[in-house]
C-alpha cells in the first residue's frame, strides 16, 4: 500500500507564507515610539488648574484674615439662580 502527501503542500505553503511576513517585519529598524493620549493631555492641563486654585485660596484666606475680604452678595444670588435653574 502506498500512501500519498496529498494535503502536505498546503500546509507548507502556508508554513512558507508565514516566514516570509515574519522576516519583513524582522527588517525593520526598532524605534521606541511614545504618544500621549488626549486624556493625559487633559489630566495635565488641570494640573496646571490646580495650583493656579491653589493661588488664588491662598489670597482669599490672606483677604479673609486681614479682615478686607467683602462677599458680593449679588454674584452670589445670580449664581445660585443659575445654578438651580439648570
Amino acid at each position: 500500500m502506498k500512501i500519498n502527501p496529498i494535503g502536505l503542500q498546503a500546509i507548507n505553503s502556508y508554513k512558507n507564507q508565514a516566514r516570509s511576513v515574519k522576516q519583513a517585519d524582522a527588517n525593520k529598524s526598532f524605534s521606541d515610539q511614545i504618544e500621549i493620549s488626549s486624556k493625559a493631555k487633559e489630566m495635565q492641563a488641570t494640573s496646571t488648574y490646580a495650583s493656579e486654585r491653589a493661588e488664588r485660596l491662598q489670597k482669599l484666606k490672606e483677604e479673609i484674615d486681614s479682615g478686607n475680604y467683602k462677599v458680593d452678595a449679588r454674584q452670589v444670588a445670580e449664581d445660585m439662580l443659575k445654578y438651580y435653574r439648570r
